[in-house]
């Protein structure tokens, strides 16, 4: 039995024989190495190391605290000094001459206001780009005419034969788009323009004149070597009775306006055309349209009177702006041909009713209709008071 038990124990047991000049070569860490199972990676150690730091929740609070602390000093102190290459500068430190200069800006536009309608002597840097004139995105004028057009103008200012006569209707907008293509179509038939009418508003009984509105000898001066113009019909064409034409075509062309109307201006002397709005065609010869930008834009100034009190108010709006131009098209002659009531005061009601029943042919609406009808109808356009809520 005894036999049997060491037999047993000798198969648990395994012994293996090594030459004792192998066994003291090695140290005893290679020993150990031997007998010990290998460590694991260094870099699964930091990872497992983070994983567990990540899952610590005073690491986060750490973590919180630490942006909590810089957010503070970035609003109470500047740090960007600490970044040297930083693009962006910091808008809170500020030299003591960008303080003075803020300072001199805000005592003049005080200067402004306290004296409106004075000129302005504010230096060009100091203009907001706002109020500066708009670089028209590279576009210069170009009136350059062609030698045909130049010398054809020697002859046409001499000319004393033919004479042009427009009256102009509708507001200020279309009264100037009809003096434009006056000065045109003068051009086209080589007469002189007499200085054009400014028809009389039956709305508002505007008796202006075409010198009331814009600068008369500045219109003659600039179109000298254009268009002769002339205030008013010469003594040996006052008696002639003008060939009257009012019912011109939309958009004509210049052939149509030479065959239409040449012959007879040289036989009679004197033509008079209404209603040209729109008359004009809009596709010109270059050297016509150029008369036609030319006029618009340098020979049509208003009166001094009128510039004086346009620049009061842009000085007004610039040293107290910013501002809010609201135009809501809605005039006393809306609301008399329309058959409604602007329904801001009983007196402006009543002065539209007053118009209305003064001038029953100006009523282009239902006739037939009462104004509350009309409203509920939608006949009727907002008032001031509906569009502002």
């Amino acid at each position: 039995m005894a036999k049997s038990k060491n037999v047993c124990n000798a198969k648990k047991l395994s012994y293996i024989s090594v030459p004792s000049q192998i066994i003291n070569s090695l140290s005893s860490s290679s020993l150990q190495s031997l007998l010990v199972s290998p460590k694991r990676n260094n870099t699964n150690s930091f990872f497992s190391v983070y994983k567990h730091s990540c899952r610590n929740p005073r690491v986060w609070l750490f973590a919180l605290f630490l942006f909590g602390l810089v957010g503070m000093l970035r609003l109470g102190w500047n740090i960007d000094t600490l970044i040297p290459f930083s693009p962006y500068p910091n808008p809170c430190l500020e030299t003591q001459s960008n303080t003075d200069s803020v300072a001199q800006k805000h005592n003049a536009l005080v200067a402004n206001a306290n004296n409106l309608g004075q000129p302005s002597h504010d230096s060009p840097s100091e203009i907001s780009e706002f109020w500066k004139q708009p670089d028209g995105m590279g576009y210069r004028p170009c009136l350059d005419f062609s030698a045909e057009y130049r010398r054809t103008s020697q002859i046409m200012v001499k000319d004393r034969s033919k004479y042009l006569l427009v009256v102009v209707s509708g507001g200020i907008s279309q009264q100037r788009n009809q003096i434009v293509d006056a000065v045109v179509i003068a051009r086209i038939l080589g007469a002189a323009l007499v200085i054009p009418i400014l028809q009389v508003n039956v709305i508002w009984d505007d008796e202006s004149e075409f010198a009331d509105i814009f600068d008369l000898a500045h219109f003659k001066s600039v179109l000298a070597n254009d268009v002769r113009i002339v205030s008013s019909l010469p003594s040996t064409h006052v008696m002639t009775r003008p060939v009257e034409e009012k019912r011109t075509p939309l958009h004509v062309s210049p052939q149509w306006i030479r065959s239409r109307y040449l012959k007879r201006i040289n036989r009679e002397g004197v033509l008079l055309l209404r209603g040209l709005d729109s008359r004009l065609s809009k596709d010109l010869p270059s050297d016509l349209q150029k008369l036609r930008c030319k006029v618009a834009f340098q020979a049509l100034k208003f009166a001094p009177s009128i510039l004086e009190l346009g620049n009061k108010l842009a000085q007004r709006m610039q040293s107290k702006g910013p501002y809010l131009a609201l135009h809501l098209r809605i005039e006393k002659d809306v609301w008399v041909r329309t058959g409604c009531l602007p329904g801001l005061s009983k007196e402006y009601d009543e002065l539209i009713q007053s118009e209305r029943r003064r001038r029953p042919e100006l009523l282009t609406a239902r006739s037939n209709m009462t104004f509350h009808e009309r409203k509920l109808a939608g006949l009727c356009p907002l008032n001031a008071i509906e569009v502002t809520r």
